[in-house]
């Protein structure tokens, strides 16, 4: 068989993770959000700022390192699920309020999302 007829390896195993207490995994605010807009950053390539409707009376501004696998009008609509209780962090002058969680294969990217709706809002046990 060529090399171009090849399938590419399994990727390796990644390190075993430290593990937490329930008491730590619980510090975690995991939040649905429905993403509201979304855009190109300004100031890098690879990021897309979007607005996110958690349930809070207005959206959330949060920057993701999504851009390379997602177009911004495909994510408006889009239910995600959301790290709430994270410090505000700046990411290339864009402040982010939280972090939109994704899952990542070899480059590609995939959100994460709820397998039903859930309103704005919902809690991610």
């Amino acid at each position: 068989m060529s090399e171009a007829g090849k399938s590419p390896p399994p990727p390796s195993p990644a390190a075993a993770p430290a593990q937490l207490s329930i008491e730590e995994f619980q510090k975690l605010a995991l939040r649905v959000g429905v993403i509201v807009s979304a855009e190109e950053h300004p100031n890098a390539d690879r990021l897309l700022v979007l607005k996110v409707d958690l349930g809070e009376g207005s959206p959330r501004q949060l920057v993701a390192g999504i851009k390379s696998s997602y177009q911004p009008a495909e994510l408006v609509g889009k239910r995600v699920v959301v790290v709430a209780n994270m410090k505000p962090a700046t990411l290339r002058g864009v402040e982010s309020q939280g972090m939109v969680l994704a899952a990542q294969d070899g480059t590609a990217l995939a959100l994460v999302v709820p397998e039903r709706p859930i309103q704005a809002g919902g809690i991610v046990k």
